[in-house]
């Protein structure tokens, strides 16, 4: 479970992968929402600072009491040419009609507007995109010769249909306009050099930043709803000439306001569900433009390196740190992801927010599921190893009782009685030979649990079958004859077995002691060693209660005892045979069971021969369950 913690590459590969994963993420529609959503919240969060008086723009807006006030749309031109006519008596910075005057009037109606465009000195009218974009739709010629210049009013929303940008120019057929808002700057600013490097617009000393020179986009810095740009209505200038006092020195945009009127209404980031007629998108483009207040797109590498910076810090904290100090580490460092995007943007730079929070989040969730993971492993692991040495302590209390109530009997005849010398010294002898045995018992166990959890390696050695069984019997016989069971040993010269003598000696015990254990009295047990294939394979057959299918699954478990010996009133544990399975396990070989109720049990060693040494490393075959 915690393998990543020892091969650090197999985490940073699973980080990578949710690196990979979380940018593409980035990229896709669903990040590309996220970056807008962010970048609008950020806009209002931020709104521009308040400007000097000439870098704020003035709307002569042609709403709906001024239409009525004039007769119409159809009878605009003379009410416009008047109110041009006043503007230009209070000198205004630069006006930009912000009206496509293409369509063909008479010249009663022309001839007062093209005059009136002429007493202002700073002039730009619009001109727009044809609807098969092979051109641009432009005022009647004889208006455009009373003007400086001409300037687009093309939009281009993103897209979830808001305005948040504006391309500084535009080409379409074999010509190229500028923005209106551009040009109305630009004649208010004295018509400056215009010099285009590869990621700005030079005009003057003013350096606009541009993402590329194929689109030189401008983001757009609105005026917030508690500033808006000031609106000075036709009809009140029409009413009250003196009212047009507040353009002076100031860029005057001229259009409709009127939503189903000739002008566009879009949405934009401060629209809340109503959307911005074109002339004050335009009006808050040149607003931008006049108080210099630039946004830049963040480099793509940039932000794909920042997001790498904290998608590697985090994967570094789940990594060198545990528990709730990581836990918490990472959180701050997600914080710090969030934040990224709002310090950016403070210093007038657009970070996008979804290449540094899914990355962030990704790595978070990949890191944070296998801290988990280890975290869990290792609590399994202690609770294993608690609930294992529950079970040791178990065992060996109760595989302590026969050596203890013989040394406790002995010691009580000795200070009870007085006996012969001889008698004392057999006692004596007794008292010291179990005690020896409880001492190998418990370190027996303890040596297989280590084995068990790959602490304690076995010690190899030839070890002769045929000695080492006739030692067990010996050991067991008294037992044995108690229950008129007679232990029949088959010698075939097996050749020697390459293994640890103490577990081996431990393994061959068990099964001997059970056979004899489990066995009504007067039955015979068989055991012999023989060789096959290499291989040494020792076997211990009673005639005992036998066990059922069912039993023989789950022999080997540890604790787990068949029915029939349940059934026989003996005492037992249910370990032994779990540890003789990993004693025969870890030399290599494999152990293997036959059954039957009532007919008795045979119970088969597979252990490697000195004659073909064996791996000794742990982990071995498997056991063979009948």
């Amino acid at each position: 479970m915690a393998g990543w913690k020892r091969n650090p590459w197999t985490f940073a590969a699973a980080l990578a992968a949710a690196f990979l994963f979380s940018l593409l993420a980035a990229w896709s529609p669903a990040g590309r929402a996220v970056d807008l959503a962010a970048y609008d919240a950020l806009l209002r969060l931020n709104p521009p600072a308040p400007g000097p008086p000439q870098s704020s723009a003035v709307i002569l807006a042609i709403d709906e009491a001024s239409l009525q006030a004039v007769g119409g749309i159809l009878e605009l031109r003379r009410p416009l040419a008047q109110a041009l006519a006043t503007l230009a008596q209070h000198e205004p910075a630069a006006v930009a009609v912000d009206i496509v005057l293409s369509e063909a009037r008479t010249p009663e109606e022309n001839a007062p507007l093209e005059q009136a465009l002429e007493q202002l000195p700073r002039v730009t009218l619009a001109a727009n995109l044809r609807t098969d974009a092979s051109g641009w739709e432009k005022p009647l010629p004889e208006l455009q010769q009373a003007v400086s210049v001409l300037g687009h009013v093309h939009a281009e929303p993103d897209a979830d249909g808001v305005c948040r940008r504006i391309l500084l120019s535009k080409a379409a057929g074999r010509e190229r306009l500028w923005a209106l808002a551009f040009e109305a700057y630009r004649l208010a600013s004295g018509a400056p050099a215009l010099v285009e490097t590869g990621d700005a617009v030079q005009l003057g000393s003013v350096e606009i930043p541009i993402p590329a020179p194929e689109r030189p986009e401008l983001l757009i810095r609105f005026a917030p709803n508690d500033a808006p740009i000031e609106i000075l209505p036709l009809a009140r200038v029409l009413d009250d000439p003196a009212s047009a006092a507040v353009v002076r020195d100031r860029v005057v945009f001229v259009g409709v306001r009127v939503l189903g009127g000739l002008d566009r209404y879009l949405m934009t980031p401060y629209s809340y569900g109503e959307p911005m007629p074109g002339v004050e998108i335009n009006a808050n483009v040149y607003q931008t433009l006049a108080r210099g207040d630039f946004l830049t797109l963040a480099r793509p590498t940039t932000s794909v390196l920042l997001a790498l910076a904290f998608a590697a810090a985090i994967g570094f904290v789940f990594y060198r740190l545990s528990g709730r100090t990581a836990l918490w580490t990472g959180f701050g460092l997600l914080a710090l992801a969030h934040l990224a995007p709002a310090a950016a943007f403070r210093t007038s730079v657009v970070l996008p927010a979804a290449e540094t929070l899914f990355p962030a989040w990704g790595a978070f969730a990949v890191a944070s599921a296998l801290h988990y993971l280890v975290l869990r492993g290792r609590l399994d692991d202690a609770e294993a190893q608690r609930t294992r040495y529950q079970r040791a302590v178990h065992y060996v209390t109760h595989e302590m009782r026969t050596p203890l109530t013989a040394i406790q009997g002995s010691s009580e005849l000795i200070s009870r009685y007085s006996l012969p010398e001889e008698k004392q010294r057999a006692i004596g002898d007794l008292i010291h030979k179990e005690s020896q045995r409880l001492a190998r018992m418990v370190d027996m166990f303890l040596s297989v649990e280590r084995l068990s959890s790959g602490q304690l390696e076995l010690h190899r050695e030839s070890v002769a079958p045929d000695t080492l069984l006739a030692e067990c019997i010996e050991r067991i016989r008294p037992v044995a004859d108690r229950k008129r069971i007679e232990i029949r040993q088959i010698s075939a010269n097996a050749p020697a077995i390459w293994g640890d003598r103490d577990f081996l000696e431990y393994a061959c015990y068990n099964l001997i002691s059970n056979a004899v254990k489990y066995s009504p009295a007067q039955t015979a047990i068989t055991v012999r060693a023989w060789p096959e294939k290499g291989h040494v394979l020792v076997s211990v057959e009673d005639q005992g209660y036998g066990m059922d299918a069912s039993d023989l699954k789950k022999i080997f478990q540890k604790f787990y005892r068949a029915k029939t010996a349940k059934q026989s009133g003996e005492q037992g544990t249910g370990i032994g045979l779990a540890i003789v399975e990993e004693i025969v396990v870890q030399h290599g070989g494999s152990i293997a069971v036959e059954s039957e109720v009532g007919r008795g049990s045979r119970f088969t060693l597979t252990l490697p021969s000195a004659q073909a040494p064996a791996s000794s490393s742990l982990g071995g075959a498997q056991s063979e369950r009948a």
